[in-house]
């Protein structure tokens, strides 16, 4: 039974969640407010499954919630609710370390097709055998001292272990399946985040910025993940 935490101040909104939720046999929990969500994702841990949070809250909001929760280690896959469907509010919630959104008001049949969309991608990263390409040795992918390591969501360089979001694993993967090709923003937004909004998509630099700080020596002076001028980002796994 998968464990899921409502974060959300509306309460017949958050009362009739956790009644639909537990009518197709989740376990429900809710929280009111950020600092109260933190409490349980942090504080007391409860091993939650996946969360749906909410961005207006009272006191901290759900964009503060998310990047605290990352910044602390915890790494259970966020469900967004937006008050609008601006793409700018959704690569907010996506830095912040969301791995999905939904905009209010919303159907509950798609709520429910998202939330089992990202158990499905939790269980898939972690039981998967995909290879990225033939020669890295299961769900791993090996460049310069580095290893992402998709099924445990981790990079690691060295003795250094960053645990990734499954938003960021997503974008990794789809950069080094396109290796050594240019990848346009446009196509980052749509295929790998499914936003198909007429947006200024330089937005994204904010979110290929953390990237670099995790697998760039040097992230001032990038080797692996290059900007291509009035186009967007190449991967390259070893650079001359």
């Amino acid at each position: 039974m998968s464990k899921v935490l409502i974060v959300e101040d509306e309460q017949h909104l958050a009362d009739g969640l956790r009644f639909n939720l537990e009518a197709e046999g989740y376990e429900v929990e809710i929280a009111a407010d950020g600092e109260t969500a933190l409490d349980q994702l942090i504080g007391f841990p409860k091993n939650f499954d996946v969360v749906v949070l909410d961005v207006m809250l009272p006191g901290k909001n759900g964009f503060e919630v998310a990047a605290e929760l990352r910044e602390a280690g915890q790494f259970v896959p966020i469900l967004m609710l937006t008050a609008r469907n601006r793409a700018e509010d959704v690569l907010k919630g996506f830095e912040a370390g969301a791995d999905d959104y939904l905009p209010k008001p919303f159907e509950l049949a798609i709520l429910m097709a998202r939330l089992r969309g990202l158990l499905r991608r939790r269980e898939w990263f972690h039981l998967s055998q995909e290879t990225v390409s033939p020669d890295n040795g299961g769900d791993q992918f090996r460049f310069a001292n580095k290893m992402i390591d998709f099924a445990e969501l981790e990079l690691r360089a060295g003795n250094r272990v960053e645990k990734l979001t499954l938003m960021e694993a997503d974008l990794l993967r789809y950069l080094i399946r396109h290796e050594g090709k240019p990848v346009s923003r446009r196509n980052i937004l749509e295929e790998v985040w499914g936003l198909h909004e007429d947006t200024d998509t330089r937005a994204i630099d904010n979110f290929i910025a953390r990237l670099r700080k995790l697998i760039e020596d040097e992230p001032s002076i990038p080797r692996h993940l290059l900007t291509v001028r009035g186009v967007g980002y190449r991967f390259v796994a070893n650079p001359e």
